[in-house]
């Protein structure tokens, strides 16, 4: 017997799925059109939507453990694990031995990064826009260590105030999530400027992007920050290298993953400094 309730569901899921294709067509033929936004504009924009908590989806976006994007499965905690895996694959890689005493987590969010991460440091540095998620990560943390966490709030048109908090160098720089949300593929050189600075000599990142593989679909989107946060920068691979090198990061792998259970195109960077 067929579930009414079920099938209204799904039409309506179909329904939201076509909306959003529909407003990403849009956002992306006006930029085509030469009416990118300021980066300005998408900095307010992106302060003002993470500023201000707004229900289930601004959750799910933060990686809130209680989002209901992780409802019924593992994949919160997935997360941060196979992150964690992927590091300890990098780090060997790349020659990288030394304890993680202090470790830097740009965009922490909810914590699904750093309750992985957390117990094998001395201090932990969560980095965030919003004061909300950076009380959730602690107290995820708390909950599953005893390692010191320290709340760096930032703004996104001021993401350099974060090095008067984190003083002394650290021995790994995360950021997952992150640079498909910036304003501007420009804005992401002053991440990696910020990471080179905190950064101790022979320390490492591990950053993740949303590469563009070519097609109109995988550019940056370059407007209408609320609808598409997800999908705001994209940058080349080989772009992406080139622009670590250039601010003092040396690229020893790039990992791809074309598609996961949150989004596609990712692209994890291991970079270290010499």
């Amino acid at each position: 017997m067929s579930n009414p309730a079920a099938g209204a569901t799904s039409v309506v899921r179909h329904a939201k799925r076509l909306a959003r294709r529909g407003e990403n067509l849009v956002q992306r033929a006006l930029t085509t059109a030469g009416l990118r936004q300021s980066e300005k504009k998408i900095a307010n924009d992106a302060q003002a939507y993470w500023r201000r908590p707004g229900g289930d989806r601004w959750r799910g976006n933060s990686h809130w453990r209680d989002a209901s994007v992780f409802a019924g499965s593992d994949l919160w905690s997935a997360i941060g694990r196979e992150h964690l895996e992927l590091l300890e694959r990098g780090a060997r890689m790349a020659g990288f031995t030394r304890k993680w005493d202090r470790i830097v987590d740009w965009g922490c969010g909810g914590g699904a990064n750093a309750v992985a991460f957390a117990p094998r440091a001395q201090e932990y540095f969560g980095v965030d826009i919003s004061s909300e998620s950076l009380r959730e990560c602690e107290r995820e943390v708390a909950g599953v260590c005893d390692t010191p966490f320290v709340s760096v709030p930032i703004d996104v048109n001021r993401p350099e105030s974060a090095l008067a908090h984190v003083t002394t160098p650290c021995d790994l720089f995360l950021s997952f999530y992150v640079f498909e949300l910036i304003p501007s593929p420009e804005y992401g050189e002053r991440l990696l400027r910020i990471a080179h600075h905190m950064l101790a000599s022979g320390g490492l990142a591990l950053i993740q992007i949303k590469y563009d593989t070519g097609s109109w679909w995988t550019r940056s989107r370059g407007r209408g920050y609320r609808s598409g946060l997800a999908e705001m920068t994209t940058y080349r691979i080989e772009r992406f290298w080139e622009l670590a090198t250039e601010n003092g990061l040396i690229p020893q792998a790039v990992y791809l993953v074309p598609q996961n259970q949150l989004d596609q195109h990712y692209a994890y960077f291991f970079l270290s400094k010499t």
